[in-house]
This record gives C-alpha cells, structure tokens and sequence, in this order.
C-alpha cells in the first residue's frame, strides 16, 4: 500500500513516498516533479549490483538522460576528496541547474549526495532513495547533508532539502542483519523522543534483531510513524535553531565513539544505542528519569541484538575532549538531550564534566 507524507516547508515542500515493490516505477514520479532531462545517479558498487538497474532502466524509459557514479561504500569515504571526483562527474556530463542527482543507498550515499548537489552550481534538485532502514527513517529525510572531517563527524555540510524521498521497503531484503539493526536504533530513539505509542509496539514486538522477523504491517507502520515524527520536528524547525535538536537524542555520546573507533569498528546505529543507554543513565543521575524507564529502554536496545557499552578501550577523557569538537557545542558548552519521560526529553547544557566521567568511568 502506498504512503504519502507531506513535508510542509514554506521554501521547499517535498513528499515522503513509500511503496513497497515500486522502485520501477522511480522514473514515473520523478516525471511529475518537471525536472530537467539530465539525472546524476549515485550509488555505491554493492547497492548498485542489487537495485542499480531497475533504477537505471526506470528513469530511462521516463527520457530522462542518466549518468552513473560510483562512491565507495563505508564513513571511512565520507570525504571532501569523495565530494571532488562527484563535481568532476559532473562537469564532465555537463549538468546543468535544472538537472538532478539521485542518491541510491544509505546515509553515507544520501548524505554525500545531497551536499555534492547543495554545491554543484550553488544548487541543483536532489532526489533521495534510500537503501537501508537507517537512511528510510532518518537520514533522507530533513535536509542534513554532509561529510566528516578527521576530528569529528558530518562538521561539513548544509541544510538542503531533497525534491522527493522514494522509499521501496521490499529492498531491505537485501539489507545485512547488522544494518538492518542500526536502523531500529533510530527508530527507538523516535519512540523515546517523540512516539511513546511507537516505543511501546516495539516492546511487543516478538523480535527486532532481523528483518524476517518482522511482519510487513509492523515493518510499513515502522517506517512510516518514525518518518512522521521526523517530519513533525523538522516542519517546526528546519535548521536546527531549536526543537529539532531532539533529533541528535543519543548522537552527542555516539559521534564522539563514531570518530574514535575510526568509523568502522561502530557502524552510526551502534554508536546511538550506545548514546541513548549513556544518556539515559545521565538523565537518571541529574534526577531528570525514573530508573524503571531506563531499563525499558536498555532492555529495549538489548532485544534489538545492538551495544548498549562505550568500548572498553576508549579513554573517558578522550570522549570528552572530543564533545567539545561536536556540532551540539554552544557558548562552550556540549548540549546533551536527555528523556524525561517515555516519549517526552528535553535539551540542556547542564551536564558537568564530573557527571559525565562517573558515567563514562561506569560504561
């Protein structure tokens, strides 16, 4: 059954579309969005070998003149260097600023992408298709767009919002069981930011560790509540100057285990359980949780087969000296979103250094 979920920007509208099997049919609804002739195609090798075709072939029977290129696959190549050979694709394919680039993957295609497309010609349309259940329910959505610089994650980038989201839910099937974790992470931190209703059916939920576990009904309404609750934050505030900063719940911690593990000992949706268990333990500490909730949410994370520990190995202090280098930093001093109650956190700058090290020290 298709979904259709309006994102209500005042500058840039843009539609949610989810229909599962239909990824045929990406050419059809990229037709009706009146763009120019020339579309820019990006994937990563693997992604491509499973879906690079039916995309390809889809929006050529809709005329539309496609070039392919490819970035190789993992954070690790989330670069500026990668961002350069994009622009030089497409100076050589001659795109104009009525032509589009297409991300077909995950966060690290959709993000790259989107900034490529940000830049090239101070702004060319961008369409978002994204591949893994991380990038259905968080990443393709919102306009964040960005790459890593060595001392910290996404420092580069901007606000770009995408002309369409195409979501096809039956290319999960292809999607590795670990990957396919780190997207219920967000989806978790949806039920605890936003959704105590969604929370509370992924407690019932037999099993979240795989897909096949997962019926189609529980899947689609996954998706598409976690895909409104990002929408009901960002149409609030689209740049992050307030409200929308709940979305980073679990991301201050997790992009600081990010940076130091080098990108691939923690894939992004390890780094957020791991966040979201330190989080709530902090939150509990300043008095602001129950414990009972946060077991809810550990036991939670843990049914989900994702981390709930900081690597042994690195340094508390380390981690904080890397806060300060975070995005969330304001007048000094690291911004930490922290629940109040399932469903309902808040946004303060009030976690000291000792606080922190007690719950680093106890991870």
């Amino acid at each position: 059954m298709t979904s259709v979920i309006s994102v209500p920007l005042p500058q840039s509208p843009y539609e949610i579309i989810t229909n599962p099997g239909n990824l045929s049919k990406l050419g059809n609804y990229l037709a009706t969005l009146k763009l120019g002739k020339k579309i820019l195609l990006l994937s990563n090798a693997e992604i491509f070998e499973h879906y690079g075709e039916i995309a390809l072939n889809s929006l050529q029977q809709s005329e539309f003149e496609v070039s392919v290129h490819l970035i190789p696959a993992g954070e690790t190549h989330k670069t500026l260097d990668a961002i350069a050979k994009i622009y030089d694709t497409a100076l050589e394919k001659r795109l104009e600023r009525s032509s589009t680039m297409v991300a077909l993957g995950g966060g690290v295609v959709g993000d790259m992408t989107g900034f490529a497309a940000s830049s090239w010609l101070r702004g060319i349309n961008f369409v978002q298709v994204p591949t893994t259940l991380l990038a259905m329910v968080d990443a393709s959505i919102g306009g964040k767009t960005g790459v890593n610089h060595p001392q910290g994650k996404n420092l580069i980038g901007a606000f770009y919002q995408p002309r369409l989201v195409f979501i096809d839910p039956l290319v999960l099937k292809t999607l590795p069981e670990r990957e396919f974790r780190a997207g219920i992470a967000e989806v978790i931190k949806y039920g605890i930011i936003w959704d105590a209703d969604l929370f509370e059916q992924l407690e019932q939920a037999k099993s979240l560790e795989n897909l096949t576990d997962l019926p189609d009904s529980l899947l689609e309404m996954i998706i598409t509540r976690s895909c409104q609750a990002k929408v009901d934050v960002v149409s609030q505030d689209e740049k992050e100057s307030g409200i929308r900063a709940i979305l980073n719940y679990g991301h201050t911690l997790g992009h600081a285990v990010e940076s130091l593990t080098g990108y691939s000992q923690v894939n992004h949706g390890e780094a957020v359980a791991i966040g979201m268990v330190a989080a709530g333990k902090i939150a509990v500490k300043m008095g602001l949780w129950n414990e009972k909730d946060a077991q809810r949410q550990r036991a939670l994370i843990e049914k989900t087969g994702l981390p709930t520990q900081i690597p042994s190995h690195l340094d508390p202090n380390t981690i904080i000296d890397i806060l300060q280098t975070d995005k969330k930093v304001k007048a000094g001093k690291v911004r930490f979103i922290l629940p109040t109650a399932i469903g309902k956190v808040i946004i303060t700058d009030e976690v000291t250094t000792e606080i922190l090290q007690n719950i680093l020290q106890e991870s």
